[in-house]
């Protein structure tokens, strides 16, 4: 799935818009092309499968787009809302016995660092490149001793850093699943392991 974002192109989301509208016409009437563009619902697609988010749930993804996409249209403030409303889905296919979650979180100290950086920039947050370097190294040595344990490598972070890390870390780490906290059924147990 790591190159899946560059094969939908418009005809796919069509498509993809099409199928829903066999089930839910009036769904998908409303949204595309009233208030969203097909374009800028790809890139939102795009976005989502970038970070590792499956798009199947095309229903959740449409409805959840409805009110924002009425305030903007811009694809980068309109995907992240998507994987919450996806949370459940997410976690069953990462965890699908329902036991507790065994995942990776950030040392405290790096997370405000890292809360600084994208308060201090926004969208365009840059790391520090030594920072950024750690960060990779560190993030792939857990994820690759989460494997070797049979647990999925998943990083668990507050819902801002969430596509900041996912976009950064997926580059280096494709395996790597990044979720927020907001994502996590308030029903599973989460352990830390690194």
């Amino acid at each position: 799935m790591t190159h899946a974002a560059e094969l939908l192109g418009r005809q796919e989301t069509q498509a993809l818009l099409d199928h829903l509208a066999k089930e839910m016409p009036k769904l998908v009437e409303d949204l595309v092309p009233k208030v969203l563009s097909l374009g800028i619902l790809q890139k939102v697609l795009q976005n989502l499968l970038d970070e590792g988010v499956p798009i199947r749930d095309m229903r959740t993804i449409i409805e959840t787009l409805a009110d924002p996409a009425v305030r903007s249209q811009d694809s980068e403030l309109l995907t992240p809302p998507a994987p919450d409303a996806l949370g459940s889905s997410i976690i069953q296919q990462l965890y699908p016995s329902g036991a507790e979650m065994q995942v990776m979180s950030l040392d405290p100290q790096l997370e405000r660092v890292l809360q600084q950086a994208i308060a201090g920039g926004g969208e365009n947050a840059s790391i520090e490149p030594g920072l950024a370097e750690t960060l990779i190294r560190e993030t792939g040595a857990a994820a690759q001793r989460q494997e070797e344990l049979g647990l999925p490598p998943v990083l668990l972070v507050p819902g801002n850093l969430r596509t900041l890390l996912s976009r950064f870390l997926r580059r280096g780490i494709s395996q790597l699943k990044v979720l927020a906290h907001s994502e996590v059924p308030e029903s599973r147990l989460i352990k830390v392991t690194s």
